[in-house]
């Protein structure tokens, strides 16, 4: 039987927006291990974040951006960029996030900062 190739594994297409976010294990609580990266795409439940250092399946990291609340999820996939870098997949966790570049971007999203002005 032939794959679908309209079928991606992904619950919402992923936006090309880069946003500027502190990547971190989620578990520490202190900013050592914290770096200043930014976003490859995103969407409301996951994301593509560049990364200095390789990451494991299945570790809990926590993504910020500034001026923003923070986003937990588990790394899904890293891969190795040719300028020894990496780039992570993330699936974050409990609810969608509502990060204002996510909000202007996605015209058809209606989000918390934006319904109270409206």
């Amino acid at each position: 039987m032939p794959l679908d190739p309209t079928l991606s594994g992904r619950m919402e297409r992923r936006l090309p927006i880069v946003v500027v976010v502190r990547l971190a294990e989620a578990k520490c609580a202190s900013t050592d291990g914290e770096e200043r990266t930014y976003t490859d795409n995103i969407s409301s439940r996951g994301g593509r974040v560049y990364s200095i250092r390789p990451w494991q399946l299945g570790d809990a990291v926590q993504v910020t951006p500034r001026n923003e609340d923070p986003a937990c999820g588990n790394v899904v996939y890293c891969q190795t960029l040719p300028d020894s870098r990496y780039v992570i997949g993330v699936k974050f966790q409990d609810r969608p996030i509502t990060w204002s570049a996510l909000c202007r971007y996605d015209g058809l999203r209606i989000c918390p900062a934006e319904s109270k002005s409206n």
